[in-house]
């Protein structure tokens, strides 16, 4: 598949998402108020995020979902920050930018060509990140973050590691 026919499945994709979104808002308004929004400062810049990734498709630079990736994922960052009044947890929380490095880099190789070569470097920078965020959280008090599966930390740092081999396995190059 060509980079142009990427770029049309993934933004038709996103399209059809947001379609079925507003379609099951409209008929089931207590899915609706599950997931809600509200509308404050860090909004814009995760709207940023999401024109640069537009921008990106549409002009056929799928280098373009990194930068993507970081503005939304720091918007998340800041919205999370800003609903929970927990300012201090950017002590830890800066260890998620790598992650959103490498989901930019998955989506790139995705959208782009090399989707082997991506998908590992995307996935060896969602695991360092994941480690970093977790010691970090837990030296900094913050695994109170978690709430009530705070004890399943460690677990879904073994999860995801387990995960990470696998698919680095599966993503090496045969010789």
């Amino acid at each position: 598949m060509n980079k142009r026919n990427r770029t049309q499945l993934a933004l038709g994709l996103i399209l059809i998402l947001v379609a079925a979104w507003l379609v099951v808002a409209k008929f089931r308004p207590d899915l609706a108020a599950w997931l809600t929004l509200t509308f404050d400062w860090p909004m814009w810049v995760i709207f940023a995020g999401g024109i640069i990734l537009l921008i990106g498709l549409l002009t056929g630079a799928a280098g373009m979902a990194v930068p993507a990736c970081i503005v939304a994922g720091i918007g998340g960052i800041l919205y999370y920050q800003n609903t929970t009044g927990n300012w201090e947890s950017w002590a830890y929380m800066w260890a998620l930018i790598p992650g959103f490095v490498g989901l930019g880099t998955l989506l790139s190789g995705l959208l782009g060509g090399n989707f082997r070569q991506e998908a590992r470097h995307g996935l060896n920078l969602l695991v360092v990140s994941a480690v970093l965020f977790l010691i970090f959280t837990a030296i900094f008090g913050g695994l109170g973050i978690f709430g009530p599966y705070q004890e399943y930390a460690l677990a879904g740092v073994l999860f995801l590691f387990g995960l990470w081999l696998i698919l680095r396995g599966l993503l090496r190059k045969r010789q």
